[in-house]
């Protein structure tokens, strides 16, 4: 699947010099770096910090999507997350990707230019055709939370 790249400066091309492919042939997301201008950014416990990637991209076919995801190591090791859980890059949103990281952990995490903090992962979007009227009746019904007893 084709996606076009611009990268938004040439130290962010730098950062990516071994290029954009995923670490591994199995793997499926693609490590976004931070792209910052100082050398080291700390993110205090709690605290929500904007990483920019260096990176704008453009899916080239109808029906996909750039999905950021957080990188397991930083989140289960540093508690370093994506903010939001998962990130939504719209396929006609061309601006920089900016990875929003949320530190769960309780000490201060610090984040180094070109390290990786996230995973972006394209992924197909089936767009609903909304048809307002009943639903139909199911086993669930409209029960909550543990309604299931699990």
């Amino acid at each position: 699947m084709p996606v076009r790249v611009e990268f938004v400066s040439a130290e962010a091309r730098a950062l990516y010099a071994d290029g954009l492919s995923p670490a591994t042939s199995h793997s499926v997301g693609t490590d976004l770096r931070a792209c910052f201008d100082e050398d080291v950014r700390e993110i205090l416990p709690g605290e929500r910090l904007p990483v920019p990637s260096g990176l704008r991209v453009q899916p080239q076919s109808p029906g996909i999507a750039g999905f950021l995801y957080s990188r397991s190591g930083l989140g289960a090791r540093d508690g370093l997350v994506v903010a939001q859980g998962v990130g939504v890059i719209d396929p006609d949103y061309t601006g920089e990707i900016i990875i929003m990281l949320l530190n769960t952990s309780t000490e201060p995490r610090r984040i180094r230019r070109g390290e990786r903090v996230a995973q972006l992962v394209f992924q197909p979007v089936v767009m609903p055709q909304w048809q307002e009227g009943p639903l139909s009746a199911t086993d669930r019904g409209s029960g909550g939370f543990g309604h299931t007893g699990a």
